[in-house]
């Protein structure tokens, strides 16, 4: 059975595609079998894995609306062994409304990933910068959730809202669900204001800081548009040595999966 982590953190622009998909092929390097979902009508991590989420035929909305099969709809990422996508598309977006008729609806997505659940060892959930109901779909279906956390106050005060949704999930749909960690993203160690918030995180909240933290670096930005993840494009830079490191920590302790 997979261990399923959803990633999210409602701000936009935090970097949770980055983690996912970064995450992702550091765990495939490390031998194990992933499927990332794409949860975000933006299709982001659709793109940046080489797919153009404009010409697809088939996608996670398929499985909403049209009860597809995850099997028919996942693809393999090109190129990485091991690496599977459910992808998305903008007709995403129209999936929230389908939901939100349906009885049960926070319960889709887990549905729908239990027929492929023993064909991977890790599923990496990319929810959207929202709190609506793709997100809950998302919270639902995982056993842990990582919070990517870009160290400045705006990105601090939606912690606290995350936290609370999270709570909600707990009481009416997934009462098991635990907060993994936070991955420190755009990191910049130089500024006190970086550290302080970090710090604060850690300790109002008590949750466990998932070091190293990712510090900036144009490279980031530069790989989605080739393809590819940091791990690919700028195998042997401070970010990518950063998420493989977090991804081996991630993979010691498995055991934790659903």
């Amino acid at each position: 059975m997979a261990r399923v982590v959803a990633v999210a953190n409602q701000k936009g622009g935090v970097a949770k595609t980055t983690t996912v998909h970064s995450l992702g092929f550091a765990l495939a390097e490390l031998g194990r079998r992933v499927l990332l979902v794409d949860l975000d009508p933006q299709a982001c991590l659709s793109f940046s894995v080489g797919l153009r989420p404009d010409e697809l035929e088939r996608s996670l909305h398929d499985v909403f609306v049209r009860k597809m099969k995850v099997a028919d709809v996942r693809c393999a990422v090109e190129g990485v062994e091991g690496l599977d996508i459910l992808p998305a598309t903008i007709d995403l977006a129209g999936s929230e409304v389908h939901l939100l008729t349906r009885t049960g609806r926070e319960h889709v997505l887990d549905r729908a990933l239990k027929p492929v659940a023993d064909d991977y060892d890790v599923v990496l959930i990319d929810c959207p910068p929202s709190l609506g109901v793709l997100t809950i779909n998302g919270l639902t279906a995982a056993g842990e959730v990582i919070i990517p956390l870009q160290c400045e106050a705006l990105s601090h005060r939606g912690v606290g809202q995350l936290l609370e949704t999270i709570d909600d999930v707990r009481a009416f749909a997934n009462e098991d669900l635990v907060v993994r960690g936070i991955v420190a993203t755009m990191y910049d160690g130089r500024t006190r204001h970086g550290r302080e918030v970090l710090a604060d995180v850690e300790e109002r909240y008590g949750l466990e800081i998932l070091d190293p933290p990712i510090r900036k670096s144009i490279r980031f930005a530069e790989a989605p548009q080739q393809g590819k993840c940091i791990l690919q494009h700028a195998p042997s830079s401070p970010g990518a040595e950063a998420y493989r490191t977090i991804a081996r920590r991630l993979d010691a302790d498995r055991g934790r999966a659903r």
